[in-house]
């Protein structure tokens, strides 16, 4: 019997012991980990207030931790109606000072505390400040997205909760806490990254508080409660350079009136620079640059296009790995009178080496090394080149499904996808990964946007990319370099050509129509020549030719980034 009680008892302090580390793991979770969300809670109900930060999130950074969003502090109008002794009084004036109807300033003065969506001019702020009204205050409000805006398209942009079953949603997918009304990501990595990003409270706010009832406490003491601890957002620090993204987003404003400017980092990958035209004002979405909003948010640099000859780095680099050509072999161009496919000189090129026949971009010339090297090498090129490969680490878009290598095995394609026409298509990011794995000695490196994600106390989470592939010999990679050096030197990207560092790179031209009068023009290269710092890749939609359209801008671009 003693056994057997001393066995009740063992079991009866498990069972105590079980329950209390359950208790203690619950108090952890509610006082540490949910701390903040309970405290906010609390403070919700014990005080009116208004926040004077626009959306409460962490910041984006480039490389250098300047934020992208173009932060800014302006001057608005606090109320609170609770405080307010006279609101006849108050709404006349404050219709008087603002030039507005007094029905519509007497609206603001009922309800909750807000504040007002007007910008006050220094005269309008001076002269409500001078009123002396209690439960009126002008007081300067931090807006996520400022007058120089840079990388609309893959920031995104926030908007208010607009339903029911996205505050469900949002609420379940992460334990954040969330209103209607509140300023959600709606696109780009704003939206992605809605769990990292969403904070608490605001870092600065000003509140005054009340009792059950909702009446004032001792007064209308209003306090202003400024850079407050947010432990619930994270900055995110991307590889951007916000100088090198201005330089591009300047150029393109003036000479690419519609397509994708992308600028990585020779060696690692790291995406420097993403510019899509049109644009759009993330601080006003629906003031989009177009008729169509849709095309307004379109990120160019991610979406896919017909490559035109800039494929033939793929060709060229394929065919010289698998012994077929050497940049010595002879080749003949008849023009565009070519039993293959017709080339851009009509009077053809005549007898030319491999080497002419790429600075050159001879289409006939590549579509017969097309054939040689048949449909199943091309495509098992292209995909160790990355052309199949439509992820960037840190940048989780949606992959395009129209994108699909095995089209250049279908009948009659191979000739027309030797020289970038066809089913074949491709992003500007993926160029400039595949023009990077030329510069890494034949290694393919996924690019990466997302460096870290960090929280308040500045301690991150790095974002690693995901794959590497050995795509080609340092042999053939040497070659390489050496047929895009030629290109920029003698052949058709002899505009892209930057004096003193040298640059390479290739051109191209992909037909949009079968008169050929509009093409998309594309350029990629890299410079300086001695040690590759910048791969810069550009499209510009509808253009006249890469040499003339997208060379150009290349070379504008590398020649300020290189003065940097």
């Amino acid at each position: 019997m003693v056994i057997l009680s001393q066995k009740r008892l063992v079991h009866i302090f498990a069972l105590f012991m079980v329950c209390l580390l359950g208790l203690t793991g619950r108090l952890w979770y509610v006082q540490v980990r949910q701390g903040d969300q309970y405290a906010a809670l609390t403070l919700e109900q014990v005080s009116r207030w208004v926040p004077l930060e626009e959306a409460a999130r962490g910041d984006i950074l480039d490389r250098n931790l300047v934020p992208l969003t173009g932060t800014k502090e302006e001057n608005r109008i606090i109320v609170f109606p609770l405080a307010i002794d006279d609101s006849a009084e108050v709404s006349r004036g404050l219709a008087e000072i603002l030039g507005i109807d007094a029905l519509l300033a007497a609206s603001y003065l009922e309800g909750e505390p807000a504040t007002l969506p007007f910008a006050p001019t220094p005269a309008q702020s001076l002269a409500i400040q001078s009123k002396g009204w209690t439960g009126v205050m002008v007081l300067p409000v931090k807006f996520r997205y400022g007058d120089n805006q840079l990388a609309a398209q893959v920031i995104g942009h926030l908007g208010k909760i607009s339903s029911w079953q996205e505050f469900q949603e949002l609420s379940a997918c992460n334990d954040k806490l969330y209103h209607f009304g509140d300023l959600v990501g709606k696109a780009g990595l704003e939206k992605y990254y809605e769990e990292a990003l969403k904070g608490i409270w605001p870092q600065k706010s000003v509140r005054v508080f009340t009792d059950a009832r909702g009446s004032l406490l001792g007064g209308p003491e209003f306090i202003v409660d400024e850079r407050v601890s947010d432990s619930g957002r994270q900055d995110l620090v991307l590889t951007l350079d916000a100088r090198i993204q201005n330089i591009v987003e300047d150029v393109m404003d003036r000479k690419v009136e519609q397509g994708a400017v992308v600028v990585m980092e020779a060696g690692s990958g790291d995406l420097l620079a993403l510019a899509s035209r049109p644009g759009f004002n993330p601080e006003r979405p629906e003031d989009n640059a177009g008729s169509d909003v849709s095309e307004s948010y379109f990120d160019h640099c991610t979406a896919l296009y017909q490559p035109g000859s800039i494929f033939k780095v793929v060709v060229a680099a394929a065919a010289l790995e698998e012994g077929l050509v050497s940049p010595d072999r002879i080749f003949f161009c008849s023009g565009e009178n070519d039993q293959l496919v017709p080339c851009w000189n009509q009077f053809g090129h005549g007898e030319l080496d491999f080497r002419q026949a790429f600075a050159e971009s001879c289409n006939p010339v590549f579509a017969r090394v097309g054939l040689e090297l048949g449909a199943s090498k091309m495509i098992e090129y292209a995909r160790r080149m990355g052309l199949d490969n439509q992820a960037i680490a840190g940048y989780p878009v949606p992959a395009d499904p129209r994108q699909d290598l095995n089209l250049i095995a279908a009948p009659y394609n191979l000739a027309g996808c030797s020289v970038g026409q066809g089913p074949v298509l491709v992003t500007p990011v993926q160029i400039a990964a595949m023009t990077n794995t030329v510069l890494t000695d034949g290694v393919y490196r996924e690019p990466r946007l997302v460096k870290e994600i960090r929280n308040s106390a500045g301690k991150g989470e790095q974002v690693a990319p995901l794959e590497e592939v050995r795509a080609m010999s340092p042999a053939t990679a040497a070659v390489m370099r050496s047929l895009l050096e030629e290109a920029t030197r003698q052949g058709t990207g002899q505009e892209a050509f930057v004096p003193l560092t040298g640059s390479a790179g290739k051109t191209g031209s992909a037909q949009l129509g079968n008169n050929g009068d509009l093409v998309n023009a594309w350029f990629t290269g890299y410079a300086p020549l001695s040690q590759p710092r910048y791969i810069i890749t550009v499209l510009v939609e509808e253009g006249e030719s890469g040499s003339k359209s997208a060379a150009p801008v290349f070379k504008e671009i590398m020649e300020q980034i290189l003065a940097l």
